[in-house]
């Protein structure tokens, strides 16, 4: 009998998980999955749980919360020769990484998905000796995403990081850095960059519209040096998706991507989690987790 592993953030999404833990299991268990559940306790607990899951030979490992489950899932995982296959349960602020796979949020069409057969390999990202599945970033944007209290967040969800980013936007200064991209060479003053596996990031659909998490390509966004009602304009172009077309943004696709800073401290984001200080590699790793999905994912494909 197919082994699955729940684990869950008690916290997540009003708490609706916690709420709705038995209608879970039991179609799971329906489904042929013997089940057993971890409900997560703080920083790394995900993490460990998922490790732990690994060894004992689940066949399955299901994240059930925000971006910030789901990362530490992954990086629990990685690492391993056998991997379980992933599930998911989006119930965070964002779930960019539900979004971008079209994973719904209601529990029970969620669960359609886990009951179903619909698999599908997902690329993820590694960083010096991290991994990441969405997004990574830095710059001084990036970084207000520490600054939203959990309480906020449970409150009104992703308002608050729009309201937290409007408090700092005149604040942001650039960074000198050069980043390097399969070869070639970018070196000037930026405002942030991002490295992305998909096209959601930070709740917006249209950032980096050609993304894919099965092709082997990071899609690499550079916000160059701007004034701050450029960066107003800029924003408002993004909202519409047209923001490839402006002079101050570089936008390409990578395989690997090394970023070095000029002299002063750029923390990493991934995934919406601190990833440490730059500077920093990332490589994109093809095919390296087997994921259930939507089937109507491949119906779109075979339509296109």
């Amino acid at each position: 009998m197919k082994k699955a592993r729940l684990i869950y953030n008690p916290t997540s999404g009003r708490e609706q998980i916690r709420k709705n833990l038995a209608y879970v299991l039991e179609r799971l268990e329906t489904a042929g999955y013997e089940t057993s559940a971890h409900a997560t306790t703080g920083e790394g607990c995900a993490k460990r749980a998922a490790e732990k899951a690994a060894n004992n030979g689940y066949d399955l490992v299901i994240a059930a919360g925000g971006d910030g489950t789901i990362f530490e899932v992954i990086n629990g995982l990685a690492d391993l020769e056998n991997r379980p296959m992933i599930g998911l349960i989006p119930a965070g602020t964002t779930n960019d990484f539900a979004r971008a796979l079209g994973i719904p949020k209601d529990i029970e069409k969620a669960c359609d998905v886990l009951c179903g057969d619909h698999v599908e390999p997902i690329d993820i990202g590694k960083v010096n000796n991290k991994y990441f599945i969405n997004i990574a970033a830095a710059g001084t944007l990036t970084e207000l995403t520490y600054e939203v209290p959990s309480k906020l967040k449970t409150m009104i969800g992703q308002l608050a990081y729009y309201i937290k980013g409007f408090e700092k936007l005149p604040q942001i200064k650039p960074t000198s850095v050069s980043i390097e991209y399969d070869g070639k060479l970018f070196e000037g003053d930026i405002m942030m960059f991002l490295v992305s596996n998909s096209n959601s990031v930070g709740g917006f659909e249209k950032l980096a519209p050609h993304a894919s998490l099965q092709d082997g390509l990071f899609d690499l966004l550079i916000v160059q040096k701007v004034s701050f009602p450029e960066f107003l304009h800029l924003a408002s172009l993004a909202l519409r998706g047209e923001h490839l077309s402006s002079s101050k943004v570089i936008y390409v696709q990578a395989n690997r991507i090394k970023v070095h800073v000029e002299g002063e401290d750029m923390q990493l984001n991934l995934d919406g989690e601190h990833g440490g200080a730059l500077p920093s590699e990332f490589v994109n790793l093809y095919h390296h987790f087997q994921m259930l999905t939507p089937k109507e994912r491949s119906e779109k494909k075979e339509n296109h």
